[in-house]
């Protein structure tokens, strides 16, 4: 038996069909700095859609409203953004852009980038997110590697593409956003097709663009991983996966995204579709506060006191740097009914001072480029005491719905889910990749599950616990350190701003902790101190006898500490270490 119900495609063409449709007064709103211009505002005229005007954005004091626009923040609305995103798949098409067409997006967060997200998957084409901080052969390895035919590039980090763009044969035409002629800087790196202005291709282009009924699980988007390991691996997104991945944005077993929010997107785009927040947000009618280049503690704060957002996510390295400057300066972080972090461990610290001091609820949710991302968000059980709570939430992230974990040992034996067996994740569901694009990579993949190199516990509550990247986990005399459990301890003194534990080669014992530390402005503090520190919160073989004090932990292009930096580090003798 069959059901009756109507089988209507889950399509990007559906998302913004429906944001316009019925939620055309929310808005995009792109921060461009004190007194600076923005990538889409030259050659606008006052009043046009995307510009912003002097007057309040909304009325003072109301939550998730912002009383008056700092600098210069453009603003447009549901609407203008779809019609532009409209206006921007017809001028693709003029250039010969197709179904299944790569177009290339080397942007920050910004309003372009959403009329991106929404109009080249409508039209048919794929949406290809690039990563502005990866080094050149990277990055022309992934451009080649696409087969990307169009690049939509900010005037800013056009010299960054012009490196390499000559060895990107793929690319046919480069769409520039933002003020200054880009031209010349593209021709001396060799590229020889045509440089347009985004603007002015968009001026003149119908923006009633025929969006075409797609099949939802054709190709949508597309991210390549970060890399550290060999050459990154592309990950191609379906229509559907990412429509089903927006609504469980909407869910309150996730972000809980609605109507009332001001969505600040302060995880790049080009990062796993930051998160899925542009879609859901635009799903759900929220506000999106796009902050573009702007992600340091001082601006982050300007942004937060004036545009009042009521959610953000971010990894833990800028909600840190966040609350250092807080101890200095005031800061108005009063709208926020929550933040995220993920994309590494949040410290249990971290978590704690902003309860305390912003009374700010903070919770981690646990994902990767693979899984779309998110697969877990860790809000605390109903089950749990209001004082355990933090317990909760120091955990990697509780399975959300849609998403399948196990967690696997030696063998490929299934562990139990009690808590205690330690074993690598792995996940299936409808937003989880089955393979990699153009690469058959047969190790990341078991019987019709990822493995995603996690390794961890999973409770009968559905928390996942992890200790370590497999990669990361330190051997020490036949049993496993735990380095972000021992980094978290270390990042619990008050006198340490961050920490990240390596596996150095030890005659004993075969790997030994490394603590590399960064230390609060005006701290002091010695390993033995530390080491007393940490007596009562890790086992006593856990601590570490070998200690380093940097400067600032090195972080891949994502945010990540960059553990392979501090390997290299060390083994050529670059850093400075105390102990044996």
């Amino acid at each position: 038996m069959r059901s009756t119900m109507q089988d209507g495609p889950l399509t990007i063409a559906g998302i913004l069909r429906h944001g316009m449709a019925v939620f055309p007064d929310s808005e995009v709103l792109t921060f461009e700095g004190p007194g600076e211009a923005g990538p889409g505002s030259p050659g606008r005229a006052p009043g046009t859609p995307g510009t912003a005007p002097s007057a309040p954005l909304s009325s003072p004091g109301t939550p998730g409203t912002a009383p008056s626009a700092p600098g210069n923040t453009r603003r447009a609305t549901f609407t203008e953004v779809g019609e532009r995103a409209g206006r921007l798949a017809t001028a693709l098409a003029g250039l010969g852009v197709g179904p299944g067409d790569r177009v290339g997006t080397f942007c920050f967060n910004h309003q372009e980038h959403q009329e991106a997200y929404l109009g080249i998957p409508a039209m048919g084409a794929v949406l290809h997110t690039l990563n502005i901080r990866l080094f050149p052969e990277q990055l022309a390895y992934i451009i080649n590697h696409a087969a990307d035919r169009v690049v939509l590039v900010d005037a800013l980090v056009a010299p960054l593409l012009a490196r390499v763009i000559g060895e990107c044969k793929s690319v046919e035409h480069l769409v520039v956003i933002g003020a200054g002629d880009a031209g010349e800087t593209f021709r001396q790196g060799g590229f020889t097709g045509p440089v347009t202005a985004y603007e002015d291709l968009l001026a003149g282009a119908d923006p009633a663009y025929p969006w075409p009924d797609l099949d939802e699980r054709d190709a949508a988007a597309m991210c390549y991983t970060s890399g550290t390991t060999g050459n990154p691996k592309g990950v191609v997104y379906s229509h559907r996966s990412t429509w089903l991945h927006a609504l469980m944005g909407t869910s309150s077993t996730t972000l809980g995204i609605g109507e009332a929010d001001r969505v600040l997107t302060i995880v790049p785009m080009f990062h796993a579709n930051a998160w899925g927040t542009p879609y859901a947000a635009w799903m759900a009618g929220a506000d999106l506060i796009m902050p573009q280049r702007f992600l340091q503690a001082e601006p982050l704060a300007t942004i937060i006191a004036t545009l009042r957002p009521t959610l953000s996510a971010g990894v833990p390295s800028i909600w840190n740097d966040l609350l250092r400057y807080g101890e200095d300066h005031d800061v108005d972080l009063s709208s926020l009914r929550l933040v995220t972090g993920g994309g590494s461990a949040v410290p249990r610290s971290l978590i704690e001072q902003f309860k305390e001091r912003f009374g700010i609820t903070m919770i981690q949710g646990w994902g990767m480029t693979e899984t779309s991302p998110v697969c877990a968000v860790a809000w605390p059980s109903k089950h749990t005491s209001p004082e355990r709570r933090i317990d909760d939430q120091v955990k990697a992230g509780r399975v959300i719905p849609g998403v399948e974990v196990r967690v696997v040992g030696p063998g490929d034996e299934v562990l139990p889910a009690d808590g205690r067996s330690v074993g690598e994740f792995e996940v299936r569901g409808p937003w989880i990749t089955g393979s990699y694009y153009g690469e058959d990579d047969p190790s990341r993949f078991h019987d019709g599950w990822l493995r995603t190199g996690d390794v961890g516990t999973l409770d009968r509550q559905g928390y996942m616990q992890i200790t370590d990247r497999s990669k990361d986990v330190i051997k020490s005399g036949g049993e496993w350190i735990s380095s972000v459990d021992l980094e978290n301890a270390i990042m619990a003194h008050p006198a340490v701003f961050e920490a990240a534990v390596i596996g150095v080669p030890d005659e004993r014992w075969e790997e030994r902790p490394l603590a590399c530390v960064v230390l609060h402005e005006g701290q002091h503090v010695t390993p033995d101190e530390l080491r007393q520190f940490l007596a009562d919160r890790v086992a006593k073989w856990w601590l570490p006898e070998r200690w380093a004090f940097l400067p600032e932990v090195p972080k891949t292009s994502v945010g990540k500490f960059d553990k392979k930096v501090l390997r290299a580090g060390y083994a050529e003798g670059r850093l400075e270490v105390s102990g044996p």
